[in-house]
């Protein structure tokens, strides 16, 4: 049972981990109990078709509370956010969604009584982190993106401890999907270099052959989140930053491992302004505080998710051209 409310809502529904895990709630909660929201991308037909959405804007405080009120919301999972590469070419637009939209999120949770996800990114960590980032480390980022997540763990912190809002996150690492195009991070070449192998046959990379990144496919990050909010609250000795790890692995080595698919695919590198990102966060991570505190576990390693995202894009793309 919802806190305050029966239903649950999802913000920044349209994104890439939003619209997958609107569709899965939806699959586990009903339908017509989790209402997905955007502000002004249009959303897919399977997120239209399934359940209710809205236009919403989270830093529209007044909008907010009476779209919460209407829906009798009890859950919100507040995704809503301007990425990194994003936030880097409109740093002021990337501080005010993410960190006005939070705080509004969080203020309404402090007067309902809601049970908040608010995730957090590998984007907190900067130069000087070690390359396996541990749990506890000083946050020093480069970017406003990884700024605003880290105020954000900080303020989701202050709100549990002062309000007692049950508010929790993961920090997600590079995301990799097939249902959802690049959405403007850094970590988005390891997304569209299978877009492009199954579509081009070749792909231009604008990080450097040898850049290691810890990801996570899809499926993966569905469940742990779904896991860490299903976990008993005095089970967990953390609260908006757990590290969140699968799996860890350099440009060249996606491209070898498409390669086993398609041996004629042709890769050219042409590092970006991302590329320094990209250089000022760790290789991996460790989330042993996951594993410990409410049982994460991943299933895909980088063949496995190989597999599944060739078979998976080769079947859309020739559903799209029918």
């Amino acid at each position: 049972m919802s806190p305050s409310g029966e239903n649950i809502l999802v913000t920044g529904a349209v994104g890439q981990i939003g619209s997958e895990l609107t569709l899965e709630l939806r699959s586990r909660y009903g339908n017509e109990r989790v209402i997905a929201m955007g502000r002004k991308t249009q959303p897919s037909p399977e997120l239209l078709d399934s359940g209710p959405f809205v236009f919403g804007d989270v830093t529209d405080l007044a909008g907010y509370k009476a779209l919460i009120e209407k829906h009798d919301i009890g859950t919100v999972y507040h995704l809503a956010a301007i990425l990194s590469g994003t936030g880097e070419q409109n740093p002021q637009l990337c501080y005010n969604v993410n960190l006005t939209g939070l705080f509004n999120v969080l203020e309404v949770a402090r007067e309902t009584g809601q049970k908040l996800f608010c995730p957090s990114s590998i984007a907190v960590w900067g130069p000087g982190t070690p390359k396996v980032a541990p749990q506890e480390t000083p946050l020093h980022p480069t970017t406003m993106y990884g700024v605003t997540k880290v105020a954000g763990e900080v303020l989701c912190d202050y709100y549990f401890v002062k309000y007692g809002v049950d508010v929790r996150g993961i920090r997600y690492p590079g995301l990799i999907s097939w249902k959802t195009p690049p959405g403007g991070g850094t970590t988005d070449f390891a997304v569209a270099i299978y877009y492009d192998a199954v579509q081009h046959g070749r792909y231009e990379c604008f990080v450097k052959s040898e850049t290691r990144l810890p990801m996570m496919y899809m499926p993966d990050a569905i469940k742990g989140t779904l896991d860490l909010m299903d976990a008993p609250l005095d089970k967990l000795k953390r609260h908006a930053d757990y590290n969140h790890g699968a799996m860890s692995f350099t440009a060249a080595d996606i491209a070898e491992a498409i390669r086993k698919h398609y041996p004629d695919f042709e890769v050219t590198y042409e590092p970006d302004f991302r590329q320094a990102i990209a250089d000022s966060w760790p290789d991996d991570v460790d989330d042993s505080a996951a594993r410990e505190d409410w049982g994460w576990s991943p299933a895909y390693d980088l063949e496995a998710m190989t597999n599944d995202m060739l078979e998976n894009l080769k079947i859309k793309f020739s559903e799209e051209e029918s």
